[in-house]
């Protein structure tokens, strides 16, 4: 990503707020076959040290990224939308789009049937406990364990991130919050995601 020095997220907290809160991601690998993309949720490790995320990769995923061979890139894309120039002030004519991205590298560990098991339930319980009638891998565990044979379960220990939080941080206070209303309620690029992104660093 541009190294843009206003935009830079250096922070592992915030990292990790921006995993938690976004938590479907894009797996990159460089193989020997050439470059291998696939989208899979991730759970970060809230007791490790440093940042780690678990995830699964359905089969033959796992050998088509080679995982376990090599470093991965792992995106997580939170909120972003398009700026237009018709919020600024007068004579101020160029849009842009504002974005809250990470990149986080690392070698995956690849688990052991048990832990990938563990990693499922986990995953499922993420998700489900906000719902009126939760659902739980343990409602038929021997299906479940059947099915989770067709995945294979990684972790994934960050060895280095390069983060950005590009929210107007160039524009004027005013602009700023003109355009966190337009992203609110605005007609026809509305964010609300995003502008919650802004108010964080352009606060009232």
């Amino acid at each position: 990503m541009r190294q843009t020095p206003a935009y830079l997220l250096e922070d592992p907290e915030e990292v990790k707020r921006l995993i938690r809160e976004n938590p479907w991601a894009t797996i990159v690998s460089n193989t020997s076959s050439g470059l291998v993309a696939s989208h899979y949720p991730v759970l970060l490790e809230e007791d490790a040290e440093g940042i780690s995320i678990v995830s699964h990769v359905g089969r033959p995923d796992e050998e088509l990224h080679e995982l376990g061979r090599h470093e991965v890139l792992v995106v997580i894309q939170g909120p972003h939308g398009y700026v237009s120039p018709g919020w600024y002030d007068e004579g101020d004519f160029v849009p842009t789009w504002n974005h809250v991205t990470a990149h986080l590298w690392g070698t995956p560990e690849i688990l052991a049937a048990d832990e990938n098991f563990q990693i499922l339930e986990r995953l499922v319980h993420h998700f489900e406990e906000r719902m009126p009638h939760p659902v739980s891998l343990r409602v038929d565990e021997s299906q479940a364990r059947r099915i989770a044979k067709g995945t294979v379960g990684l972790r994934i220990a960050v060895t280095r991130f390069d983060a950005r939080l590009k929210l107007s941080q160039n524009k004027p206070a005013d602009v700023a919050h003109r355009i966190i209303e337009e992203l609110e309620h605005g007609d026809q690029y509305a964010q609300p995601g995003l502008a919650r992104e802004m108010r964080r660093v352009h606060p009232a």
